[in-house]
């Protein structure tokens, strides 16, 4: 099962214990995808989740009463259902209704991505939908999410990214162990990103290091072809023959073969002696 398959799973079983609650996410369920024309409420949606989800909705909040739930006209003025499908503010007072009608439009018209790819949320409404479109952002924004908006061929587009935005936004529709599963899932990444990071790192300063020793003995080998390796001071000679003998040695290694040793530092500037010798004997023989 996917992520998203997970998430919605999880909202499907979340009521709340307030009526008025159970209103704002029936109003929501309504609102997103809910044909309002005719005598019955009938979702545009053929997803049978949506419409189990709204059908216990309302026999939490009126009862089990065949005569409440097939009264539309009853359903609608409880839930706020205005004839221009315009969310009607008075139905969202409190945070914990403004949670129940973004957990109620995410069920209705809500998609999320796999986390182990990328974050991204939307709400996707008809163009005709614009009204309600811009409710839900001003819901989002209200919890100091930033959603932002375009338009894909005939719809609406109110999207989210970033993992934070993602694991807020779960937080809100009350997701908790879908929000779990995505911090599980970041903690993962981020552990694969640190290793991919440092093992770059490593293998930049392993292929400096190699380009570096090849260099040195390029300019050993050029010294001892041209005037031998005698021809160096004592000390740079030392070093030479134990680059050229030990190529894949470190610096370190090499001053510890000296006698007496010698530091990184040393080798390196003794290193950087020898390159400037074999420098001056090409512009010689040029």
């Amino acid at each position: 099962m996917s992520f998203a398959s997970d998430v919605r799973k999880e909202l499907y079983d979340i009521f709340s214990a307030a009526r008025h609650c159970l209103l704002a996410e029936m109003s929501a369920l309504i609102l997103s995808a809910g044909n309002l024309d005719g005598s019955q409420i009938k979702f545009l949606s053929s997803n049978k989740q949506i419409q189990k989800k709204y059908y216990r909705l309302v026999e939490l909040i009126f009862g089990s009463d065949e005569s409440n739930i097939l009264c539309v006209d009853g359903i609608k003025k409880a839930a706020g259902i205005e004839p221009d499908r315009h969310l009607n503010k008075t139905v969202v007072m409190g945070q914990c209704c403004r949670r129940a009608f973004i957990r109620g439009s995410f069920i209705a018209i809500g998609t999320l991505s796999n986390p182990e790819n990328f974050y991204h949320a939307e709400f996707v409404y008809p163009k005709e939908f614009l009204l309600l479109a811009e409710n839900i952002i001003e819901l989002l924004q209200s919890f100091g999410l930033k959603p932002k908006q375009t338009e894909r061929k005939a719809h609406i587009v109110i999207y989210l990214k970033e993992s934070e935005n993602i694991a807020d936004l779960l937080n809100i529709m009350e997701a908790h162990k879908s929000l779990m599963q995505l911090e599980n899932v970041r903690i993962l990444k981020e552990m694969r990103n640190d290793v991919n990071r440092r093992v770059n790192f490593e293998t930049a300063n392993l292929t400096k290091t190699v380009n570096a020793a090849v260099a040195q003995s390029d300019a050993i080998q050029y010294i001892a072809n041209t005037k031998g390796l005698s021809y160096l001071p004592e000390q740079l000679e030392a070093v030479a023959r134990l680059r050229l003998e030990y190529e894949t040695a470190s610096l370190a290694e090499i001053g510890r073969m000296l006698s007496p040793t010698v530091g990184k530092s040393g080798v390196n500037h003794r290193l950087r002696k020898i390159n400037e010798i074999a420098e001056e004997l090409r512009g010689e023989n040029n």
